[in-house]
């Protein structure tokens, strides 16, 4: 019978696989001696400081504020009825169109551009024409609403 045949690259093979297998038992011994198991509640803690950062060292407990859970609030919190004179904006007349019957104001103070219906108006209106107004909200937005020309 004859011998089996090692050749060069059945060497280099081998030599791979132990390299292979003695990194991955280095490996192993290396996560062991650095294992992390064991330690204390304390060291594992962390805390939040005043600005919302996160340390290792417990806050100071003389700066401590007493909170009151009834005043948290969950919701949004509800806007108070603003007088009459706040709701009335100016603005100019960007674009209107009478034959489809809608156009765009562009708010004075705002810079943003509201949308006007043609039934919205108390009077004609036409392009860079000077206007009051009030806003309700919309499906796509804010509208334009009771729209009167600045003579």
């Amino acid at each position: 019978m004859g011998r089996s045949v090692e050749t060069f690259s059945k060497k280099e093979r081998e030599k791979k696989k132990f390299k292979k297998q003695q990194d991955k038992k280095e490996k192993a011994e290396e996560r062991k001696e650095n294992s992390v198991k064991g330690k204390s509640l304390e060291d594992m803690m962390a805390y939040i400081d005043d600005n919302g950062n996160i340390s290792s060292t417990p806050p100071d407990p003389s700066k401590k504020r007493k909170i009151i859970t009834e005043d948290i609030q969950i919701s949004v919190p509800k806007q108070g009825n603003l007088p009459p004179e706040d709701l009335i904006r100016q603005g100019v007349v960007s674009f209107f169109n009478e034959s489809k019957g809608y156009g765009f104001i562009k708010d004075l103070q705002s810079q943003e551009s509201i949308f006007v219906h043609i039934n919205a108006l108390e009077e004609a209106v036409q392009e860079n024409d000077k206007v009051t107004f009030e806003t309700e909200q919309g499906q796509k937005g804010l509208n334009a609403i009771k729209v009167k020309r600045i003579k």
